[in-house]
């Protein structure tokens, strides 16, 4: 598992987002660099998922700006930044309940791998659409289910589902959001495994999670977030022995 990483990919200058008179992220400056690994933790309420919803383009931040793979994204809508390889999944997958599998993970390479080439003649066809679902299952070990809906799988093999729905835009930046969350300790392991083997293939990750040894596990770095603000960003041993970041999770 390589932990060499590149330039950056993402930077965040300035990020600021309120709702009405509560501030939710305030003056948030973060670079992640290409192939990185990063753990996003801190406690409810802190950000996050604000966070990860400005820079995905569900919310749209009032200042600061946020650059991705050195082009600006301001202004820019969820769709469009995920074409542009800025991708997520969610803690609760919302998949096509009425088509199976390789339909599920057809739809997105379908509408924004085939839509970000444009000219037809880079499209992908069937046949390939095919196959890359196919490959996209094998990857998270659901290809004996490529005809089943997703009412037929476990809780774990959602999560995956989720993943691969992900992937198959292929993004080079992917936003785990608690992809692990009530999962047993084998399960989580095997989520990690996915998401090991997804960096390896060259996508830079931030993991958002509340389970603190799977990201100590998967994260070569850590930043935390309370109350709207990065109060730490290191190394993830050192993070986690900053006496402000155990006051946070443990109290005075």
């Amino acid at each position: 598992m390589s932990d060499t990483t590149g330039p950056a990919i993402l930077k965040i200058s300035g990020l600021g987002k309120r709702f009405g008179g509560f501030v939710a992220l305030d003056d948030i400056n973060l670079s992640v660099a290409s192939g990185e690994r990063l753990g996003l933790i801190g406690p409810n309420g802190s950000g996050k998922s604000t966070l990860v919803n400005c820079l995905c383009g569900t919310l749209q931040n009032e200042t600061g700006s946020v650059v991705f793979d050195g082009r600006p994204l301001d202004g820019l809508i969820a769709h469009e930044r995920t074409r542009l390889g800025l991708a997520r999944s969610f803690q609760l997958p919302k998949p096509f309940h009425t088509l199976d599998l390789v339909d599920n993970l057809r739809v997105p390479l379908i509408y924004t791998v085939n839509a970000r080439h444009g000219h037809r003649r880079h499209h992908l066809s069937s046949v390939q659409i095919e196959e890359r679902c196919y490959d996209l299952l094998r990857q998270v070990s659901l290809a004996e289910k490529a005809r089943r809906l997703p009412r037929d799988l476990t809780q774990v093999e959602m999560r995956k589902l989720e993943l691969a729905r992900a992937v198959a835009t292929e993004p080079r930046l992917l936003f785990a959001d608690e992809a692990m969350a009530g999962l047993s300790h084998a399960e989580i392991e095997d989520i990690l495994a996915v998401l090991f083997r997804l960096n390896e293939q060259g996508i830079t990750i931030v993991l958002i999670e509340h389970i603190m040894s799977a990201v100590m596990s998967f994260s070569t770095r850590l930043v935390v977030l309370v109350a709207g603000q990065k109060i730490a960003d290191g190394p993830p041993q050192e993070v986690v022995r900053n006496p402000e970041v155990e006051r946070a999770y443990l109290g005075e």
